[in-house]
């Protein structure tokens, strides 16, 4: 994979413009350094391709592979640097969806929201009480919604627990819970 990364002035507005396979994708705003590492901790590193906990195959910092064939053209083992690279282009779409379905919030609310639509999708985000009440600015039920997400295949899951509770600890760090 061959990622071109270049960070354009429009307006007052910074665009990172990545091109893979010469199709431009486009962010207007950035998960914070506390949010990818929340993302990159709870994700793991794996170089080589695994099957997650409801059997996706995976690569990197939870690169999933679907469909599968969209993994094609990755060579595992990957580099930490190529993983990095991987999991920066996967983010975009997920604060392109959190910032449209929850615009405005602080940088750490984005961060914890941008983690867990990361792990869960945009739509699971979307339809929750979570956004509900976070564009409400109801920030402490907000809070409230994440440990209600710690399901996988029907279990709870003790690294979910954990994971949400991160996300919650991020989302309220720069206060409103």
């Amino acid at each position: 994979m061959i990622f071109n990364n270049k960070f354009v002035t429009i307006g007052s507005s910074l665009l990172l413009l990545l091109t893979l396979n010469h199709q431009v994708i486009a962010s207007t705003r950035q998960i914070n350094g506390e949010g990818l590492n929340l993302i990159k901790s709870f994700e793991g590193w794996r170089p080589n391709f695994y099957y997650d906990s409801v059997g996706v195959k995976t690569i990197g910092y939870g690169h999933a592979c679907i469909p599968v064939s969209s993994c094609n053209n990755i060579h595992p083992p990957l580099s930490v640097a190529q993983g990095e690279k991987l999991l920066r282009h996967d983010i975009i779409r997920f604060e392109t969806c959190v910032e449209r379905i929850v615009p405005k919030m602080d940088n750490d609310k984005f961060a914890a929201l941008v983690s867990f639509a990361y792990n869960l999708g945009c739509g699971a985000l979307e339809s929750s009480s979570l956004a509900k009440y976070a564009r409400a600015h109801n920030y402490k039920a907000a809070a409230n919604e994440f440990p209600k997400w710690c399901h996988a295949g029907g279990k709870v899951l003790q690294g979910l627990v954990k994971r949400r509770a991160a996300e919650r600890k991020l989302f309220c760090k720069s206060g409103g819970c």
